[in-house]
């Protein structure tokens, strides 16, 4: 197993300067109101959050102009953060989002991993408990399935086809544990797991062989070997 490293991740559980933070929940909460009030579901019309989003930000930018408010630095990486907060997964949706990282786990809000080419590595990404149970409900309602102490581990499909596992608090050490693991698909063919290194070109030809025959194929491998995907 590779070694883990740290790597720098934005996102709304990061710990930053406090007037931004601030400035992020006042126009998250403007965001929602005005999801509420035209009775927009985030999760399944995340386009109209972004629109609306938008609206809010241009709307602030234009006060900021009279030295009311303070202006936003990065209109759009903000529309960005507070669609990822109303209709995404938070703190999580920039790493949902990356199409290198692999996996992700939550053992510790405070400590949240990431597998990236099949190296692990510890990222930036500080959450408090109250942001993991409000992601863990987020994605278990997203999934339709849910968790309590009847039933403490759960296994549910995200919507993208990414597959998550929860152990309720309590059965894990102080907080819920979290992983998810993202389909990433980088190759479709046999000869693009030849080229990506995955399969010297005489495995190929056998599968190949052994799938035209119609044989039974068993195949087994170590932890994001990628076993289910190839299955």
């Amino acid at each position: 197993m590779a070694l883990a490293q740290s790597v720098p991740y934005s996102g709304n559980g990061v710990r930053r300067a406090g007037g931004h933070a601030a400035l992020v929940d006042e126009l998250d909460e403007q965001v929602r109101v005005v999801v509420r009030r035209e009775g927009v579901d985030p999760q399944r019309d995340a386009g109209a959050v972004r629109h609306i989003a938008a609206e809010v930000v241009r709307a602030h930018d234009e006060r900021s102009l009279t030295g009311r408010v303070v202006p936003v630095a990065d209109p759009e990486a903000m529309v960005g953060e507070i669609v990822a907060r109303v209709a995404g997964f938070g703190p999580l949706q920039a790493l949902l989002d990356d199409p290198e990282v692999e996996e992700i786990w939550i053992n510790d809000p405070s400590r949240v991993f990431i597998a990236r080419h099949g190296r692990h590595e510890l990222t930036n990404l500080v959450l408090t408990a109250a942001q993991v149970t409000e992601l863990v409900e987020r994605m278990l309602k997203s999934s339709g399935r849910r968790i309590d102490v009847s039933r403490p581990f759960v296994d549910a499909m995200l919507p993208e086809g990414h597959r998550l596992h929860v152990v309720l608090e309590g059965i894990s050490r102080g907080f819920s544990a979290v992983n998810v693991r993202k389909f990433v698909l980088r190759a479709t063919r046999l000869a693009d797991l030849v080229e990506l290194g995955s399969l010297t070109p005489q495995a190929a030809a056998f599968l190949d062989a052994s799938v035209r025959a119609g044989l039974n194929v068993l195949v087994a491998g170590g932890t994001q070997a990628g076993n289910p995907t190839n299955s």
